[in-house]
């Protein structure tokens, strides 16, 4: 047989040759190359849609696997059943700056796999609705008439009784936990309001309410139980299940073992309230943190499993949230506006008609200060490039490296390799009237901003009556808006640091459906050692939520380090 070349198909200056007997003569050196190109692209789209219809399977088994576990998540959106003795609930109120809410929570009996977590949910009324109720004014108005503080709060027992099972009101733990509003006051009064609650409160009420469950938390604490309540909804603290979950090496504090565990890299928190901020996130152990802004803390059963112990950076700024930052604002322009006047002899802000120029301001809002029986009256101008300017100053930001608001000192954050929430003033400036609320771009946010500021007062109240922005917000927020956003940028940005190409912030209020509030963590963190009833006092609350112990034990000492 001839020896086979395969010139005949494709021009001669390819170089290719193939012998007489393959290649017919009568096929024209064009007709040749359309064939060739032909098997070639057929060879090339059969390989790419193989490629294509692989990836597409395993991809979709990967995101059929995600979506499942999502789902698993999302196990509290039906009606609690109120009828099943199995389930189990608790009670916290969170006693803020500006109001009071209580959240009922709700579990299952634990199904006995040490590898489960304890399955704690926001209870949902028959209409499948949280269990939550607000009223307003903080419950540090009542600092000068104490006796008056358990009528206030009530309305909100006597709405988590008619939810909780009456027979199940005797082993329900009742928390009630109040903020910055009453870190502000002085001890005195601070004493005075929690008496008059511990004494009236078991009088009307038979929840499960000793003296240690109504107390002011600190800051660190509050910060300490938003960073666990967010990590427990995202799953943070459960096993590693697929190779592309993003993982950290930690080495355990307090652990005999010099080597490194891997476990799920978990997220930070910021929350930003009406008085104060506060920011957490986990610290490797090669890290040196001062004691007052670390917390240290294992959710395992005991003190020897320090598979979940964290060492997490909590740091909390008084007079640093949006509603105690635009107080401040407000009181350096008043000293400062009826300064100039008296040493200028000017008249500014003394009338309607020559009102302070507030930047912070939506454009042609009118409003006033009132000080000492003198008022000082303000027009918006609507300029949030100046208004992020003006409060630049209020961070108290110091030229050390590796400090932020107030200077307080700020361990380093591997910006690529991080993720944050933003919860409160966080979403509330993002969602709220902007409607941005989740992924935070900065640049997005800073054009919204612009664009809000500089729009006349009476366009967004127009917009406002014709039920544009979110249900819940009120001409209060539509009137701050403009001050918040710049706030919030610059608290964001200047006093944390973090760059303004950011891309892992989300603002958030519900994450797999779940409302998630400091609460939430601080049910898991305070109920982990109470017994269950119905597993015969056999089994508890493990850690934050890690799993479930075979037999009782007491809290062991040390579990918990600088927590207070």
């Amino acid at each position: 047989m001839g020896r086979i070349s395969i010139s005949c198909l494709i021009p001669a200056s390819w170089h290719f040759s193939i012998s007489p007997v393959g290649c017919p003569r009568i096929l024209n050196t064009n007709l040749r190359q359309i064939i060739v190109i032909s098997v070639l692209a057929a060879a090339v789209s059969l390989l790419y849609f193989s490629v294509v219809i692989i990836r597409n399977k395993y991809g979709r088994l990967s995101r059929d696997k995600k979506f499942q576990r999502y789902l698993a998540r999302v196990t509290d959106i039906e009606a609690t059943d109120t009828n099943n003795p199995n389930v189990n609930y608790g009670i916290v109120v969170d006693c803020g700056s500006s109001g009071s809410r209580i959240f009922v929570y709700c579990w299952p009996r634990h199904n006995g796999n040490p590898h489960d977590l304890l399955d704690i949910r926001q209870m949902r009324d028959k209409n499948r609705k949280p269990v939550v109720m607000k009223i307003k004014p903080g419950i540090s108005e009542f600092a000068t008439s104490p006796e008056k503080v358990s009528d206030y709060i009530s309305p909100l027992l006597n709405f988590a009784a008619e939810h909780v099972p009456r027979a199940k009101h005797k082993e329900t733990p009742l928390y009630i936990l109040c903020t910055a509003g009453m870190r502000i006051l002085p001890e005195s009064q601070q004493k005075a309001i929690l008496e008059d609650l511990l004494t009236d409160i078991p009088v009307h009420f038979d929840f499960l309410f000793s003296d240690s469950h109504a107390e002011v938390i600190s800051g660190k604490q509050e910060g300490v139980y938003a960073w666990i309540g967010i990590n427990f909804v995202l799953g943070r603290f459960e096993h590693i299940e697929d190779d592309d979950e993003a993982v950290v090496e930690v080495n355990i504090p307090g652990s005999e073992s010099s080597e490194a565990i891997v476990r799920k890299r978990t997220a930070g928190i910021l929350d930003m309230g009406g008085v104060s901020t506060q920011i957490a996130y986990e610290v490797p152990k090669t890290e040196e943190v001062a004691k007052n802004l670390l917390a240290e803390f294992n959710l395992g059963c005991d003190v020897h499993q320090t598979e979940h112990v964290y060492r997490v950076y909590v740091a909390t700024f008084l007079g640093f949230g949006g509603n105690a930052a635009r107080q401040r604002y407000e009181d350096r322009i008043f000293a400062n506006t009826v300064q100039k006047n008296r040493l200028l002899g000017k008249q500014t802000g003394l009338t309607p008609d020559a009102p302070y120029l507030d930047p912070c301001l939506p454009l042609d809002i009118k409003d006033e200060i009132q000080q000492n029986g003198q008022t000082i009256y303000l027009r918006g101008t609507g300029d949030f490039d100046l208004c992020r300017e003006t409060i630049q100053p209020f961070m108290n930001k110091t030229n050390e490296t590796q400090t932020s608001l107030n200077g307080v000192y700020q361990p380093p954050i591997h910006f690529q390799n991080s993720e944050f929430y933003g919860f409160s003033e966080f979403y509330y400036c993002t969602e709220d009237v902007l409607r941005m609320g989740g992924d935070y771009n900065a640049a997005k946010f800073t054009k919204a901003a612009k664009d809000y500021c500089a729009t006349k007062w009476s366009i967004l109240r127009e917009r406002f009556d014709r039920g544009l922005y979110a249900s819940h917000a009120d001409l209060h927020r539509l009137k701050y808006q403009c001050f918040k956003s710049a706030w919030m940028f610059e608290v964001f940005h200047r006093g944390f640091s973090f760059p303004v190409n950011y891309k892992n912030l989300k603002t958030a209020l519900q994450v797999y459906d779940k409302e998630v509030q400091w609460t939430l963590g601080a049910i898991l963190y305070r109920t982990r050692f109470l017994p269950l009833r119905e597993l015969g006092m056999l089994m508890v609350l493990c850690g934050c939520l890690k799993l479930c112990c075979a037999t009782w034990q007491p809290p062991p000492h040390g579990a918990t380090r600088y927590l207070q």
